[in-house]
């Protein structure tokens, strides 16, 4: 095994991505929002490449273009000259200014910046009808493209939520998941009959249909005066297991206007989605509809059918924390053993949350790494001799070396079609997923038998 306190010279294939980066696509799920990076142009341009990639829509993102002058002298003039520019070129209802490496290491204070900016252009030139304008904090050394995507959904509560006379309306702050994730969760809320603010919302913005004309910038998203209305909701519900020792947005809503605050794991498999739906019975003051209970039992007896296939098959689970956590509950409920738990991430939480949701059904835990890159996962898995990987397309190479399958979940997926419509969620999302997991091991007992069994 790897001795993890030996030094090592890189980061060798990160199994993250940048933090403005999450910043980028939480702006995307609201209404009438463009991105806008302050630093250099390379940024923006290899986020968008790397968005576009994996969700097949256009993604524009603004940029200060800062070059060696501004690095020196500071990027303000640049910064306050590309706000103008995405106002009038756009007609944006939002824009969310994310800092980058560049700036946060020059020093420039954009928060200032922004406040100047608003005093000269309501300075009678006629522009009192400015964007709402959200800035946050997101050079990649302090984190990963979950932490930026945490960050700006906070900046956008702190900044924008507001309180006053209370509504029936419940806040839902699902984290990054798929847009069919979205779609499906409001659906679920409907279902109860409850007013669900999702923020962010990329059903539609990351997923649309096709258009006769170009939008500049997409219908859909959460609609700017349900964010003004999350200080007055009934409650909010957050997810991801790893977020909650830290002020979250969730948190922030229940300190600062008094909104019930119910945390939870991301509803990934039974008994993850069974904690949610209770959460949603309480609300909602009524049982779960029917439709539900039965894609459960249809789960259950699914689960029954495919114990033989799966029962003892070990299992290399990586990718953004609060997914594996999820995922790796899933696995341990129908007899696959999770033996490595691994995340880009660093939040300090991740085994905590892995073992809580394996609590009572694995005989062993997992290893649990965070803060790892995929040389490192490469050395864990020789020792391991995973029958499956799952995960995103990062780890394809991975899969290739040792011959296994690769179920590929979360993001990026740049290898194959459709990874913006793979559902995670509730016990729907379960039942897509296990039936991946067993034809990718049908299918691989296929490839691997001399004579190709054609009845399994």
């Amino acid at each position: 095994m790897k001795d993890h306190n030996a030094p090592y010279t890189s980061t060798t294939n990160a199994c993250k991505l940048c933090k403005p980066l999450g910043a980028c696509l939480a702006f995307r799920g609201i209404e009438g929002a463009i991105p806008f990076l302050h630093g250099s142009q390379g940024c923006a341009t290899y986020m968008r490449r790397y968005i576009i990639s994996h969700f097949r829509e256009p993604m524009d993102i603004a940029s200060s273009s800062l070059g060696e002058k501004q690095a020196v002298y500071g990027g303000g003039p640049n910064l306050k000259q590309g706000l103008k520019n995405v106002q009038s070129k756009y007609g944006a209802r939002l824009i969310g200014v994310a800092t980058t490496c560049l700036t946060e290491t020059i020093g420039d204070d954009v928060p200032l910046l922004v406040r100047e900016f608003r005093r000269e252009m309501a300075g009678g030139n006629g522009h009192e009808d400015l964007p709402a304008l959200v800035t946050v904090s997101t050079p990649s050394f302090s984190g990963t493209h979950m932490e930026g995507f945490q960050a700006a959904i906070k900046s956008v509560v702190e900044q924008m939520a507001a309180g006053g006379p209370a509504t029936e309306a419940v806040n839902l702050l699902p984290g990054f998941v798929s847009p069919a994730d979205i779609r499906y969760l409001k659906e679920v809320l409907a279902d109860f009959d409850l007013t669900g603010i999702i923020l962010p919302d990329i059903s539609e913005t990351l997923d649309g249909p096709a258009q006769d004309d170009y939008e500049k910038i997409p219908a859909g998203g959460t609609p700017l005066k349900d964010i003004r209305a999350m200080g007055r909701a009934r409650a909010t519900i957050e997810l991801g297991r790893t977020l909650f020792p830290q002020e979250t947005a969730g948190r922030f809503l229940e300190n600062r206007f008094g909104v019930p605050w119910r945390p939870l794991g991301v509803p990934i498999g039974l008994r993850e989605t069974d904690r949610f739906f209770q959460v949603l019975e309480e609300l909602a003051g009524c049982a779960t509809p029917p439709r539900h209970d039965l894609e459960r039992g249809r789960l259950l007896d699914a689960m029954v059918d495919g114990h033989k296939y799966v029962f003892g098959k070990k299992a290399v689970v990586y990718g953004e924390e609060d997914l594996v956590v999820g995922l790796t509950a899933f696995l341990s409920e129908i007899g696959v053993r999770p033996v490595l738990c691994a995340s880009g991430g660093h939040s300090g939480n991740f085994g905590e949350a892995i073992a809580a949701v394996t609590q009572d059904l694995l005989a062993e835990p997992p290893l649990v790494r965070e803060g790892m890159d995929f040389y490192e996962i490469a050395e864990e898995v020789e020792a391991l001799a995973p029958d499956l990987l799952i995960g995103h397309s990062k780890g394809y190479h991975l899969a290739r070396k040792w011959g296994a399958p690769l179920i590929r979940v979360g993001f990026p997926i740049h290898d194959r079609f459709g990874g913006q419509r793979i559902l995670h969620l509730g016990y729907r999302g379960a039942q897509s997923i296990l039936d991946r997991i067993i034809n990718a091991i049908l299918e691989k007992k296929q490839q691997d038998s001399p004579v190709g069994y054609g009845y399994l």
